[in-house]
């Protein structure tokens, strides 16, 4: 009887036990929430005291390339220097309204390699003849004496009116040089 007495004592304890766990339940769902709502303010001033994301700007590259058009424009105007601003401008705006055209949209990409191309060519064309010794640009000088002797004298007044706009990729020193040239012709 014995054995008998402690499994019923056991199930009075375990019923006296679990009482208190269904009383606990709604102590336990308010703890619960209690905790939550410390997480989601607790997250929330951290969010708030945290710097703002940066918003992506828009991207001003041309479509279908990763090329900006002041990135372009810087290009024009460090290979171009013998041009006025105004004419450099004028080369920007062209190519610009060009790379703009959605009919064009197919070869903006070719367009802006042969663009940019054709600049660095033209710099580096300056650049050997800006750093010709006396001796090689008096040899230019005469090569191109003898050249616009040869030729008719519409075409050599064209290159003269282009030398006196500076419209040539040729150093300010030399341009004079060719423009007497043209002058003692």
């Amino acid at each position: 009887m014995g054995r008998r007495l402690r499994q019923i004592g056991l199930c009075i304890l375990l019923g006296a036990l679990a009482r208190p766990a269904y009383a606990l339940d709604p102590i336990l769902m308010f703890l619960l929430s209690a905790a939550q709502e410390i997480a989601v303010a607790a997250a929330r001033r951290n969010a708030a005291a945290a710097p703002p994301l940066p918003v992506p700007l828009p991207s001003t590259a041309y479509a279908g390339t990763t090329v900006e058009p002041e990135r372009l424009r810087r290009l024009v105007d460090e290979c171009f220097i013998y041009l006025s601003e105004a004419q450099r401008q004028e080369i920007f705006d062209s190519l610009h309204v060009v790379l703009m055209d959605p009919r064009n949209a197919a070869v903006r990409a070719s367009t802006i390699d042969y663009f940019v191309a054709r600049a660095v060519a033209v710099r580096e064309a300056q650049q050997r003849l800006s750093n010709l010794n006396e001796t090689e640009r008096e040899r230019l000088v005469a090569e191109f004496r003898s050249a616009v002797a040869a030729m008719p004298p519409d075409e050599a007044e064209k290159i003269a009116g282009l030398l006196r706009q500076h419209m040539l990729p040729v150093p300010h020193e030399l341009n004079a040089q060719f423009l007497a040239a043209i002058s003692g012709r």
